[in-house]
């Protein structure tokens, strides 16, 4: 699951989580009839208009081992909110049909390290790096430190600890949107933490983020480039990832 955000505006994301997996053995399929999740309405209050985003996932993903996607907060949705939204609806197919998918959908360093067993991926990376734990993937999914132990197993990698890291961004979706002094200030303060550790690149394992706090960084002239954790995970010797401030 490539998630709306990936497909519109991060497609190299997408295709570097295909390349990983298809490395480690993973037999990959990209469904073409997947839409979004469905989360920027429930998350807005309007769950009924959530159903037909709802009902899409599970038909477009029915049938497969693993739903993988680059994002703990499309996975957080996918786990937690359609049970809700299919609930809601009265309908008992949906139902039936969200308990298929939701229980099998992986926020990716869960399937790296839960399904696959793995923490070294065989990646390269000769850069110093911080780590943004994304609020959904760390309050909602739990995944704890699994994208800290991928990354210290990347050859070359010096990670560097992120001040007050478990602090939330302030992007939130439509939260940015209807709160923006709110999020602006958020923002500001986790940008400031991200320049106090002198790391080249800011990683994260959300787009969404990485996208708002790569904006307080850039109209800063940090020079911190923000990368998804799929893109370090996937660059080798051979081909590596392209880091430009």
């Amino acid at each position: 699951m490539v998630t709306c955000v990936n497909d519109a505006m991060f497609p190299g994301t997408g295709q570097a989580v295909v390349r990983l997996l298809r490395r480690l053995g993973v037999e990959v399929d990209f469904p073409q009839a997947q839409t979004c999740c469905g989360q920027p309405m429930v998350n807005t209050g309007y769950l009924d208009e959530a159903v037909p985003a709802v009902r899409a996932f599970t038909r477009a993903f029915e049938g497969y081992d693993a739903i993988v996607t680059p994002s703990g907060s499309c996975a957080g949705s996918a786990r937690h909110q359609h049970q809700i939204v299919a609930k809601r609806s009265g309908d008992v197919g949906l139902v039936a049909a969200v308990a298929e998918t939701s229980p099998r959908t992986y926020e990716l360093t869960e399937f790296l390290v839960d399904v696959l067993g793995v923490t070294d991926v065989g990646a390269y990376f000769p850069h110093s790096v911080t780590y943004h734990p994304t609020c959904h993937s760390l309050r909602m999914l739990g995944v704890a430190d699994r994208p800290t132990r991928l990354l210290q197993a990347v050859r070359g990698l010096r990670l560097v600890d992120l001040p007050k890291a478990e602090e939330c961004c302030g992007f939130g979706g439509t939260f940015a949107l209807k709160n923006s002094d709110t999020s602006v200030a958020m923002g500001t303060d986790k940008a400031r933490h991200v320049r106090s550790t002198d790391a080249e690149v800011l990683v994260a394992g959300d787009n969404s983020c990485l996208m708002h706090i790569g904006g307080m960084l850039g109209r800063g002239r940090a020079g911190v480039r923000v990368m998804h954790l799929a893109e370090i995970l996937a660059a080798t010797e051979d081909q590596p990832a392209e880091v430009a401030r």
